[in-house]
C-alpha cells in the first residue's frame, strides 16, 4: 500500500512538471499563477517537499486541469473494443472526455432516415468529424453532405440524423451534456456513451 501511495506521489510530481513544460512555462511562471513561491514549487516537482491537497487543487486550476485528472492513475481499459450495433449498422468506439463532453467515434454503414418523423431531437449541441467517407446529415428537411476532413456543428433541438452515403463513413461524434443525455433517454438509458446515426 504504501508502494502504490509512493507511485502515485512521484507520478503527480512528475505531472506537474510535464503539465508546466508543455505550456512553455518557467517554474516562476507557474508559481505566480499558482500564488506559491518558486523555491516551493520546485521542491514539490522534485520530491523535497510534501504534496498537500490545496496546492495540489491550485496548481490543478493553474495548469487548466482538474485534481482528478491530476491523480488518476492509468487505467485497464487502455486499449477499446468496439461496440458492435447491427441493428443500426454502427461500430462505437467510446472515448474518454472532459466529464461534461463525450466523444464517440462510430463506423456508419447505413443511410439516415429521410423522414423526420424518424429524427431525434432534444437539448444541447453536437459536432462531428468525418474521418473517412461521406456523411449524411439530416437537418429536419434539410441535406447535408459532410465528406472526409469535413467537420458539423448544429443544436440537437433540430431534428436530426447522421448515417453514410456511398458506403462505410468513419465519424467523431461529440456531445455536450445535454445532447449526451438526450441520446441516453432515445437508447433507454442502457449506454455509457450516446448514439449518433440511431
Amino acid at each position: 500500500m504504501e508502494q502504490e501511495s509512493g507511485d502515485l506521489d512521484s507520478l503527480v510530481r512528475k505531472r506537474l512538471r510535464a503539465l508546466r513544460v508543455a505550456q512553455g512555462w518557467s517554474l516562476e511562471e507557474l508559481a505566480t499563477r499558482a500564488h506559491l513561491s518558486q523555491s516551493s514549487l520546485s521542491r514539490i516537482e522534485n520530491g523535497q517537499r510534501r504534496l498537500a491537497l490545496d496546492q495540489l487543487v491550485t496548481l490543478a486550476r493553474a495548469l487548466d486541469t482538474t485534481l482528478d485528472q491530476l491523480v488518476e492513475t492509468a487505467a485497464d481499459d487502455v486499449v477499446i473494443s468496439p461496440m458492435i450495433d447491427g441493428a443500426h449498422g454502427l461500430m462505437r468506439w467510446p472515448v474518454k472526455g472532459d466529464p461534461g463532453i463525450s466523444v464517440v467515434r462510430q463506423r456508419m454503414t447505413e443511410p439516415p432516415p429521410d423522414n423526420p418523423s424518424r429524427m431525434r431531437a432534444h437539448p444541447g449541441r453536437e459536432w462531428l468529424v468525418v474521418l473517412s467517407g461521406t456523411a449524411v446529415l439530416m437537418l429536419g428537411h434539410r441535406r447535408l453532405r459532410v465528406e472526409t476532413n469535413q467537420a458539423a456543428e448544429f443544436p440537437t433541438m433540430i431534428p436530426h440524423a447522421i448515417g453514410a452515403e456511398g458506403g462505410p463513413c468513419e465519424i467523431i461524434g461529440i456531445f455536450d451534456r445535454d445532447a449526451r443525455r438526450g441520446h441516453q433517454r432515445d437508447n433507454g438509458g442502457d449506454r455509457d456513451t450516446p448514439g449518433i446515426g440511431d
